[in-house]
């Protein structure tokens, strides 16, 4: 549900941190917008953020590294037309404030002095979609330490191929302000935590590696003894895996992608294909294409930022707007692009609730929040049975794709060769290379086991890093390129 109670509690947070101990309320922040809407500009905002994280790593049974940092400051954005003016400063004050305002506003072509109407300062509605606590309180030093401890002793009880254990833990307390020309403010108080472990397993002198963890929005009590076991587990069996897997074959095959975090291969091929700005500039493989059929019938992807708890949730947006359930491919069909203000305003259409930026120090862009496909009606086991020869892949490492050509090329990290509908072997070295757009017109059946990733994804654009989620169903493609090693 959407309300301005909400935003009205944290509100009193971010004055309580932001605002009050630099002496600064309201009136200061319609002053220096006033400063910038003088130059009659398209838009303009203030972001102040304070942002608390702290991190934990663990190798070779002890805590070898601890980091604390407290970081704030404030941005200062003026738009006209296609063109941005930014200023930012780690200095809150009103000087430094009223400093940006008079430096963005010049980005206007049309001269000062001009009268400006007084704007009614209103509540943005918001979102209640995680805690507002900070999520690094929730334990205290001496638990945290004994967490990653149960994390390596679980690691290495499981197998005695385990010869290393790696673990890290970390927690960020981010709260952020945002002021609007049109008078808006709204706030957001955004707790996230990470569990993350990495095991090398050895036997007759071949040493693999694998990986696991998860997180969200919520404290760190949630890495209790069940979710620990589930993270060690992945990192384990993934590593254990790879160390019976063969050279894995090449050519042009059938692949089943797994549920999951697969589903980063969706995000990498198709999502940032669905961004607005790359679509406004028309460099996108998507561009114009609103209405038309790209991908087969049953594909429906879409970008949710309002899942409750998820890393790529947000109450409000980077600009103030509340987040939504975007459907960007329905049964094949585009239904619409991801949308920040600028590039909604450009392409007269509204915004999405997709504006976001890395900090105060970063301009915002269209991003993706959670994207993920919908389930279908067929079991997974079904979709592995239909492979004469192909593979399987439950596992990716990193990615790459080019925006206006849609093509990429994934490392499949968990992979397996199947033929006659049977599992025979893991494999090693797969990457596939393909069209996100073709591989969308390509899935031929999709499993009933959508399933969201474990809340690790980070998502790079230029230069600037945001938390992100990533799901999907059980997936048949036919035809992928795949290239491997054997």
């Amino acid at each position: 549900m959407i309300s301005r109670e909400p935003t009205l509690e944290r509100l009193a947070i971010a004055r309580q941190l932001l605002l009050e101990p630099f002496g600064l309320d309201e009136t200061h922040l319609t002053k220096a917008l006033n400063e910038i809407r003088a130059h009659r500009v398209d838009d303009a905002d203030l972001y102040f953020q304070y942002t608390r994280a702290e991190g934990w790593s663990l190798e070779e049974g002890i805590v070898k590294t601890g980091s604390f940092s407290i970081d704030q400051g404030v941005g200062v954005r003026a738009v006209s037309g296609e063109k941005t003016a930014f200023a930012y400063s780690d200095d809150i004050s009103l000087a430094s404030l009223l400093d940006a305002a008079h430096t963005v506003r010049t980005i206007s072509g049309q001269g000062g002095n001009a009268r400006v109407r007084a704007v009614t300062r209103k509540v943005a509605p918001s979102r209640s979609l995680y805690p507002g606590l900070d999520p690094i309180a929730t334990l205290d030093s001496t638990a945290k330490v004994r967490l990653l401890e149960k994390v390596e002793q679980r690691a290495r009880a499981r197998d005695p191929r385990v010869v290393q254990v790696m673990a890290g833990l970390a927690g960020e307390y981010d709260v952020v302000l945002i002021a609007r020309a049109d008078g808006t403010l709204a706030a957001d108080v955004r707790p996230l935590v990470r569990l993350s472990v990495t095991v090398i397993a050895e036997h007759n002198g071949r040493r693999e590696v694998g990986s696991g963890g998860g997180g969200g929005r919520f404290g760190m009590a949630y890495f209790d003894d069940a979710v620990i076991d589930t993270y060690v587990n992945d990192a384990v069996n993934a590593a254990l895996t790879n160390l019976e897997a063969r050279p894995a074959p090449a050519g042009e095959l059938t692949v089943v992608l797994g549920p999951g975090w697969p589903g980063v291969l969706l995000h990498e091929a198709i999502g940032h294909g669905l961004e607005g700005d790359f679509n406004r500039k028309g460099s996108s493989a998507f561009t114009g294409r609103i209405g038309q059929r790209v991908a087969a019938k049953g594909v429906t992807v879409l970008d949710d930022g309002t899942i409750a708890d998820r890393r790529g949730s947000l109450n409000v947006d980077d600009e103030g707007h509340a987040t939504q359930r975007n459907v960007l491919i329905e049964d094949g069909i585009l239904k619409g692009y991801i949308q920040d203000s600028m590039n909604a305003r450009l392409m007269g259409v509204k915004p999405t609730g997709n504006g976001r930026r890395e900090s105060y120090a970063h301009v915002p862009m269209p991003r993706m929040t959670n994207t993920y496909m919908l389930g279908g009606d067929k079991s997974p086991e079904e979709i592995v049975a239909s492979i004469k020869k192909g593979l399987y892949a439950t596992n990716f490492g990193g990615g790459q794709v080019d925006i206006t050509s849609g093509k990429f090329v994934f490392s499949a990290s968990e992979a397996y060769w199947v033929e006659n509908g049977k599992i025979q072997y893991p494999v090693k070295g797969a990457t596939l290379v393909g069209s996100g757009p073709e591989a969308l017109k390509r899935v031929t059946m999709i499993g009933n086991d959508m399933r969201l990733d474990s809340g690790v994804g980070t998502c790079g654009k230029e230069g600037q890093s945001v938390p992100v989620g990533v799901g999907q169903p059980t997936l048949r493609i036919d035809g992928m390129t795949v290239g491997g090693t054997a």
